[in-house]
């Protein structure tokens, strides 16, 4: 008999344990309690995918006769010789295992405890028999569970130092399934089982490159392992701790040679891998300099849509590099993916659309690629999923539609397209990444006077103030960069801000923030709200100048530049000069000069222009050593650097002349 009780069963697993010190022990910590310690999942939580697919059973409803035969061959597994053991196996796989009162069949007997034991023998047939079974009913999440609690992990982990193909492909793809629960990834890296996933990938490309009726039986067994480890490690890709100890074992290069392969089978579950691991800047990189790129936009064009979301997706990851989003253009990568967003069959298909858009809006960033996007009408296509119900689509079709807007001519496209009215109505919605791109491409819109008369009938600039109130910080900074070009392209931009009950009040509220970005972004709406007198006139009354002066000693540029921006404004009403130089605010602004950034120089220069108008702020400018900044400004060729620059100076030098004449006076006398 080649088989143990079920008793035995927990003296293997202890001996197991003892053997695999790095294992977690189960029977020392609670289960969750070792999940919530490993804390590795990188997306989402792959080992409830199919959860609900076996959930509810129907267990009430008549019971089939192969439950009851099922459960005879395995008393006869339990009961018989090696011989019957592998007959009964053989046997069991004539059944549709893939049915759930089937796989409770097996598992009501204890067959799950009988099958686990069969992995110690030392007969590879039996062995064989068993991993068959367990990689049919692993599709259930209970079984994959109880696999997991009889510690079978370690078990199938070191089959794959066996030198039978066929015995390590069904250790692989057993584990494919199993490593769908969490604890079960983190028992493979702790086992040692990662470097010997990764090594059945390591196949010849001439394999990868010939179809499969070409191949011969040895070839044929190479490729189904190749396969079996790229699902297996597809699935314990979703830890970053497996994630990395995958790069450490020489996965990129094999991933890299894998998708040249003319096998659909086998390129899905890796290019499923590098999508996972692309959100990893090491294998951003990688990705990158092992020259994927160009593979993956090639399957872009494949029939099968689950290659198609997975590429896309991989690029939508990795397109945060420029290189990358330079290889997608230069691969034809824009033409594919404009093509999937315009089929409506494929609307339905969420994930593919979610990848594709992203990847779309990424590669956006880069001016070239706009180029390429207008040509194949890419704005009028985004318009199109903008009725979209899906928020993560709507954020990628929204951010995209903020980077072509950069472009004039594409604003005036997402205008006739009617593009327009659906943002605005999006402003409603409760997602922070969707409006935050939704603030990103209305501020590019009202920068055109045309699509700012639409924004003004459709009530847009009360909705993106509104989004001051939002509790995401960069929704905050984005609706208030909006707000610029919105006050300064309106009709009558005054009456506008003074209509919006406690507009002003909102954003002086906002000094308050503890965010730079978001701090930066209030400024300079303050700047260009202060435009108008009467509104200079209700900022300075909601003491503006005072939250303005408790900045000043900042030392990040962008937040200096419209910082500065906001003083000038601010500055040229009532005593507000004066205060500000009571503030000690002169000095602190004064070394904003040092910065290497021309723009903040610019604002700086305007700002001291009207501090300086004030004598005493002129007598601090000068002990702050500002003289030899503002002539080194005269020089520029950035005319309103240097009109800024030449007043401060002259007010300076005047301030001086009347001293001396002053002192000559005295002297006379």
């Amino acid at each position: 008999m080649i088989v143990t009780s079920s008793g035995t069963s927990h003296q293997r697993g202890k001996k197991i344990r003892e053997q695999c010190g790095s294992c977690p022990n189960r029977f020392s910590k609670d289960k969750r309690q070792v999940v919530a310690e490993d804390s590795e999942t990188t997306e989402e939580e792959s080992s409830t995918d199919e959860e609900d697919r076996w959930k509810e059973v129907a267990r009430a409803a008549e019971i089939p006769a192969d439950y009851y035969n099922i459960q005879k061959l395995v008393k006869y597994i339990k009961a018989g010789n090696q011989t019957a053991t592998i007959v009964s196996l053989c046997c069991l796989k004539d059944y549709d295992l893939s049915t759930q009162i089937n796989q409770f069949a097996i598992s009501d007997i204890g067959g799950l405890d009988v099958l686990v034991n069969i992995l110690e023998c030392s007969d590879t047939k039996c062995c064989l028999g068993a991993l068959t079974v367990l990689s049919d009913i692993t599709l259930n999440i209970d079984i994959r569970k109880t696999i997991v609690d009889l510690d079978g992990i370690p078990l199938i982990v070191d089959i794959l130092n066996s030198s039978m193909k066929d015995l390590k492909t069904m250790a692989a793809e057993t584990l494919a399934n199993v490593c769908k629960v969490r604890l079960a990834r983190k028992y493979v890296r702790t086992c040692g089982g990662i470097p010997k996933l990764v090594d059945l990938i390591d196949i010849k490309l001439s394999i990868l490159k010939t179809p499969r009726d070409q191949l011969n039986p040895d070839d044929l067994e190479s490729l189904d392992m190749t396969r079996a480890g790229a699902r297996a490690l597809f699935t314990l890709a979703d830890s970053k701790h497996n994630m990395e100890q995958m790069r450490k074992s020489g996965i990129v290069p094999l991933m890299a040679q894998l998708l040249k392969s003319c096998h659909i089978d086998v390129v899905i579950p890796i290019m499923g891998t590098v999508r996972k691991c692309s959100s990893e800047p090491k294998f951003q990189l990688a990705i990158t300099t092992e020259g994927m790129i160009p593979d993956i936009v090639t399957h872009l064009s494949s029939e099968n849509t689950e290659l198609k979301m997975e590429g896309s997706t991989a690029i939508y990851k990795c397109a945060f590099d420029a290189s990358t989003r330079e290889l997608v253009r230069e691969a034809g990568g824009l033409e594919p993916l404009v093509t999937i967003i315009k089929e409506k069959n494929l609307r339905d298909n969420k994930p593919l659309l979610r990848g594709a858009t992203g990847a779309i809006w990424m590669c956006a960033v880069t001016d070239a690629n706009v180029k390429v996007l207008d040509q194949l009408r890419t704005v009028n296509n985004l318009v199109a999923l903008l009725n979209d119900e899906c928020d993560e689509v709507l954020t990628n079709v929204t951010g995209a539609i903020s980077e072509c807007v950069r472009f004039q001519n594409n604003r005036e496209q997402l205008r006739q397209a009617g593009g327009l009215p659906a943002m605005v109505a999006l402003l409603n919605s409760s997602h922070g990444p969707l409006l935050e791109n939704l603030a990103k491409g209305l501020k590019e819109c009202a920068e055109d006077p045309e699509s700012m008369r639409i924004l003004e009938d459709l009530d847009a600039v009360r909705l993106i103030w509104s989004l001051l109130k939002n509790t995401s910080t960069r929704v905050q900074a984005h609706a208030a960069y909006a707000i610029c070009p919105c006050v300064k392209n309106a009709h009558d931009s005054a009456e506008l801000v003074r209509s919006l009950v406690g507009a002003m009040e909102l954003v002086v509220g906002l000094l308050k923030s503890k965010d730079i970005m978001v701090l930066s972004a209030v400024c300079a709406a303050i700047a260009t709200i202060a435009q108008d007198q009467t509104n200079l006139a209700i900022l300075t009354d909601l003491r503006v100048i005072y939250k303005l002066a408790d900045l000043v000693q900042t030392t990040d540029d962008l937040l200096r530049m419209n910082l500065a921006a906001a003083v000038a404004a601010c500055a040229c009403f009532g005593n507000n000069t004066e205060e500000l130089g009571r503030l000690r605010t002169v000095t602190p602004i004064v070394t904003y000069m040092t910065s290497d950034n021309p723009l903040v120089h610019r604002s700086t220069a305007m700002a001291l222009e009207k501090l300086s108008m004030d004598p005493q702020n002129c007598i601090t400018m000068h002990q702050s050593g500002v003289v030899p900044f503002l002539l080194e400004c005269i020089g520029s060729t950035n005319k309103e650097l240097q009109l800024a620059a030449a007043g401060c100076l002259r007010n300076i030098r005047e301030l001086a002349l009347r001293a001396e004449e002053y002192l000559l006076k005295i002297d006379d006398d």
